[in-house]
């Protein structure tokens, strides 16, 4: 009997100091005879925020420096994502609130490429929580992010595709996004396998993730880190990028 205490014990205490199990999920998904990687975190239990350059002001540009300079602090980078457009020197296009400290303000009309294919929209992470929001939306509501970086176009909102995708269209890419439930509380990003149109990544959103908002990443650089994919993708150098990070272990 003693034995079997003493067991339990050791058992209890095993578990108790146990690294908890990471909520940020992958998963290879086909709609439509496309392929796609989601991966999908919760903002109310993961440290998800947006990075751009290292403390001497360089930009990262690729997943390796950001991971080597996370790991210098004690950190993992568990989850990662190019995370909207910029410029040759990868300063953003648009909005950029890093750490509550504004890179960019708010561009709210037409412009060009993806980007001024309005409506666009901004992905904002508060304190918990996540959604994507559409530009006009936003500077209307103001939402206090802790982190915020805006693209475009916005590929569904409020449950509706962006009015000029077309289902013919013959613009194909490799493309990435993200989409938020109504309530914040799921941050579902996206990557595609082969090449898809607007119309077929923002109908991936709506009718199989089931977002009421989402919002076009990038479509031309979009790569991807996620260990338990084996993706650690490479290519041109990026600008904003948003990730997951998780003390070492």
């Amino acid at each position: 009997m003693r034995r079997i205490v003493a067991c339990l014990a050791l058992l209890t205490a095993t578990l108790a100091i146990a690294p908890a199990a990471r909520a940020v999920t992958c998963r290879d998904i086909d709609h439509e005879g496309n392929a796609y990687v989601i991966c999908e975190v919760d903002p109310a239990h993961e440290d998800l925020r947006l990075f751009r350059t290292d403390e001497n002001g360089n930009a990262y540009g690729h997943f390796g420096p950001l991971k080597a300079d996370l790991a210098s602090k004690g950190k993992d980078l568990v989850f990662a994502m190019n995370a909207g457009m910029y410029h040759e020197d990868r300063s953003p296009v648009g909005y950029y609130l890093e750490d509550g400290r504004e890179e960019m303000r708010v561009i709210s009309g037409p412009s060009q490429g993806n980007f001024g294919l309005l409506p666009n929209g901004i992905f904002c992470i508060g304190e918990g929580w996540a959604r994507v929001i559409e530009t006009r939306d936003f500077l209307a509501r103001r939402p206090r992010c802790r982190h915020a970086t805006q693209s475009g176009p916005m590929l569904v909102i409020e449950g509706a595709l962006h009015p000029r995708f077309l289902p013919d269209s013959y613009s194909r890419y490799i493309r990435n996004g993200v989409g938020t439930s109504a309530n914040g509380d799921r941050a579902v990003f996206a990557i595609s396998q082969n090449t898809v149109t607007f119309h077929e990544f923002a109908r991936l959103f709506r009718d199989v993730l089931k977002l009421p908002n989402a919002l076009f990443l990038d479509g031309n650089v979009s790569r991807l880190y996620a260990p338990q994919m084996n993706r650690a993708d490479l290519g041109r150098r990026m600008g904003p990028i948003v990730a997951v990070t998780e003390p070492a272990q």
